[in-house]
């Protein structure tokens, strides 16, 4: 069975959401959720690699591992910055209000 569709569309996905990432920047869910799909499709990758190559999934399970830690702090981050300026525009972000 051949796995160069899945790796195909993987790139692709990861692809998209680099250029959503860099289009849709104004909010920081917006910025979230296109990292959340570029590692999600960098995992699929990852894990056709090492099913085709019959490779253990480690790096698989370690990416997927950091992608959800990633996930929830930014989510934490999103909520504090809400509860502190009433927005997440990415504008808004300042080193000097510190």
């Amino acid at each position: 069975m051949s796995t160069y569709p899945l790796i195909l569309a993987s790139t692709l996905g990861f692809v998209m959401a680099l250029v959503a990432l860099s289009l849709q920047y104004k909010h920081l869910l917006s910025v979230l959720l296109s990292l959340e799909a570029a590692t999600m499709n960098i995992f699929i990758m990852l894990f056709t690699f090492s099913n085709n190559i019959s490779f253990n999934g480690e790096m698989s399970l370690i990416l997927i591992t950091l992608g959800a830690c990633e996930a929830s702090l930014g989510l934490s981050i999103l909520v504090s910055m809400i509860r502190a300026q009433g927005n997440d525009y990415v504008s808004s972000f300042s080193c000097q209000k510190c």
